[in-house]
């Protein structure tokens, strides 16, 4: 592997020094209401360079990490099948090599071949997931693969108790009350954040942000907007929160429709929860 030349800011190291892999997962395929996620890997290459590598949240800077880019994959249009499985084939490549897989999505339904391919290795792992929706449906208009029922899926991978969901406010009834017996769902908050961290404190995690979860005010540029969410500083807090992780192995930021928001915030807020995530939980 090579460096690409468009690389996320800090993320400028060649693979065999990395801890960890950044790729772009450019698949918006089953986005039932407005596309366009599949633009946010190059945008937001692009604007990171607009804010700094140091964080002052964290008095760290990534350029202190050993870090790569690997770029986007080439990921075919419509065929979420083959889509998912070069996914998983890419991340099964970066954690043979000891590596921590970040992507960046796409649409939800990515999140699934991470997860897919973690759970190969790690026979207990846990997920901490923060969205505005459930997306625990068994299936949507027919199809058990969606970003509406993502989750859904990764439960089937790691099953009983091992989903931790937060801050949701949107679903079916029946996600919710189906949840009560198979995952941790917080609505609308993040108060047993830190008591779930506690207890995942050394079990291999893998984080999920749909960045949907913040509020619209703050983060218009998503394909399924969804007023009551978080502000970027309440982000913060549970980053800072999650930063208590000792063996995060993998994670994801998805659903930046870029294009939904001309004024280029929400890529903005984006990159900082990218760079904010990664400074907190690569160790």
């Amino acid at each position: 592997m090579q460096a690409q030349n468009n690389c996320f800011i800090g993320f400028e190291d060649d693979f065999t020094q990395a801890k960890a892999v950044l790729f772009g997962a450019p698949f918006d395929g089953t986005t039932s209401f407005k596309p366009g996620a599949r633009f946010a890997p190059n945008a937001m290459r692009e604007d990171s360079w607009a804010i700094e590598s140091y964080s002052p949240y964290f008095d760290k800077d990534l350029e202190d990490l050993e870090l790569f880019d690997y770029g986007n994959l080439e990921l075919p249009f419509g065929d979420k099948k083959n889509a998912l499985r070069m996914i998983q084939d890419l991340t099964q490549e970066i954690i043979e090599a000891n590596k921590i897989p970040i992507m960046i999505g796409g649409e939800h339904l990515v999140s699934l071949a991470p997860v897919k391919a973690l759970s190969k290795k790690y026979k207990n792992l846990q997920i901490i997931h923060f969205d505005a929706h459930t997306d625990l449906r068994n299936d949507y208009l027919g199809e058990a693969l969606s970003h509406a029922t993502v989750l859904r899926r990764i439960y089937d991978q790691v099953g009983d108790g091992n989903v931790n969901q937060f801050c949701i406010r949107s679903g079916l009834k029946e996600e919710f009350e189906w949840a009560k017996k198979h995952t941790h769902l917080e609505k609308f908050t993040y108060n047993t954040l830190e008591s779930c961290v506690r207890r995942l404190k050394e079990k291999p995690v893998y984080i999920t942000i749909d960045l949907d979860v913040l509020d619209p005010s703050v983060f218009p540029g998503t394909g399924t907007p969804e007023p009551g969410g978080i502000s970027f500083h309440q982000m913060m807090e549970i980053i800072k929160i999650l930063s208590k992780l000792e063996n995060v192995v993998g994670m994801d930021i998805v659903e930046l429709s870029p294009k939904f928001d001309a004024s280029g915030v929400s890529t903005a807020v984006a990159c900082k929860t990218l760079r904010e995530l990664v400074l907190a939980t690569v160790k």
